[in-house]
């Protein structure tokens, strides 16, 4: 990948995607290399913010490279390839062994992944990665997809990640090293920036295994593509306040996004006369956590005006017990959040899963009058299809511009973490009960 340099009078040219950015001095020496979430916001906002060591090189500066990548976590991985390849003189952190990070693995029959600053000669380190919040997080995303111990010593019985299928649990009947190893041999090539040779690897599986008739594993192979796609698509790893948009652009934005859920989703309006457009400010999600049925947890998140409203977020023991049944869970959430009166009902309810979850959820909202202004979606995982009410067929979130969709998503994982947290914590409790 080569940069793309435009001149510092010129920084409008900049996309509004993800990427990494460089500043180059007169004399061709790259000064300082950085990511964005949003190229065009953080460099400007280099120029319209400076920093202290911003005003070091910014006057040394006369053109601004810049690489798009299609993801944040793309992002990183190139600016820890670039950084270790140019050594630009203003990453200072760059040279500060206390604050540059590496992904370790160990040599071990079944290897061991974690995060560190300090490295020894016995393992394999892949970085350095300037950002240890926004690697961290990298790392316990792709976990998902390529399952991994993190556990110092073997243990005796598998643990709460075998359940939560983080770890392929090498410490139980496990002993498939083969599989074990594949998966990490596809991190670190995925971490090292071969993300399409990994697809185009596992693609190559999946019609192999396919060929031989083992439908079972090429479903698996099929998911495990789709998750990796998705990952990359739409996961955010990196810190949301770097871009420094004021609040006018937020609201800006947020007015487009608005229209266009009005449109999708055909709110109809109960505000404004003479207007077919719904005030639509409070959005509501919802997702179910547990394992066989065993400390089930919901939750309810709620933004308003796009943005994550945590003081207005609720949790729930689930008190159906039993063999796990989403559908269920989700009618006594809703049943039991729509008997508190003094919370406000949004415009939007956005329910994790497909038709049978959307169903209970119409059923159980709409048993009783409600405004006409409350819309009921729901999004599957697989194929990010979105199920609106009253609307026979679904929508896939691609078709959405990519703002209403990020916004989606993050409603839909917002709900799936907080339910998620509260259900370690319960499980937690029950163990040292």
């Amino acid at each position: 990948m080569q940069f793309e340099f435009i001149s510092k009078e010129n920084l409008d040219q900049l996309p509004i995607v993800p990427g990494v950015y460089v500043f180059k001095s007169p004399s061709e020496v790259l000064l300082y290399i950085g990511k964005a979430i949003n190229l065009k916001s953080r460099v400007k906002n280099h120029f319209s913010q400076p920093t202290f060591k911003d005003a070091v090189f910014i006057p040394k500066t006369q053109q601004i490279g810049y690489i798009a990548t299609d993801s944040e976590i793309e992002a990183l991985i190139l600016e820890a390839e670039l950084i270790k390849k140019y050594r630009p003189d203003f990453n200072s952190q760059w040279k500060d062994n206390k604050n540059y990070f590496f992904v370790a693995i160990t040599k071990d029959v079944f290897p061991r992944v974690f995060v560190t600053h300090q490295t020894k000669e016995n393992f394999q380190y892949i970085g350095p990665f300037i950002d240890s919040f926004a690697i961290k997080q990298a790392v316990r995303i792709l976990r998902k997809i390529f399952p991994f111990r993190s556990c110092f010593v073997l243990p005796k019985k598998p643990c709460l990640y075998r359940d939560l299928d983080l770890c392929l649990a090498p410490c139980s009947t496990f002993k498939d090293t083969k599989l074990y190893r594949q998966n990490i041999k596809n991190l670190i090539k995925v971490l090292k920036g071969q993300k399409r040779q990994v697809l185009k690897d596992l693609q190559n599986e999946m019609q192999l295994a396919s060929q031989k008739q083992d439908y079972e594993k090429a479903q698996q192979l099929k998911e495990q593509i789709g998750s990796l796609e998705n990952v990359f698509r739409h996961s955010h790893i990196l810190n949301r306040t770097e871009t420094n948009q004021p609040q006018s652009s937020i609201n800006s934005n947020w007015k487009k996004i608005a229209t266009e859920l009005q449109k999708t989703l055909y709110l109809k309006c109960a505000i404004a006369k003479n207007t077919s457009t719904t005030k639509i400010e409070r959005i509501e999600a919802y997702d179910i956590s547990n394992i066989q049925g065993q400390q089930a947890t919901g939750s309810m998140v709620v933004f308003t005006k796009g943005l994550p409203d945590k003081k207005e977020y609720r949790k729930f023991k689930i008190k159906i017990t039993g063999q796990p049944n989403d559908t269920v869970m989700i009618k006594e959430m809703l049943t039991r959040r729509l008997k508190h009166k003094e919370w406000p009902l949004p415009q939007i309810m956005l329910i994790d899963g497909g038709k049978p979850q959307i169903n209970i959820a119409i059923k159980t909202v709409h048993r009783g009058q409600t405004p006409i202004t409350l819309k009921i979606v729901a999004l599957a995982k697989r194929q990010n299809e979105l199920f609106i009410e009253n609307k026979a067929k679904p929508i896939l979130l691609k078709t959405l511009t990519q703002d209403t969709s990020n916004l989606i998503l993050h409603l839909r994982d917002e709900a799936h973490r907080f339910a998620i947290t509260y259900h370690k914590k319960l499980r937690r409790k029950n163990l040292f009960a």
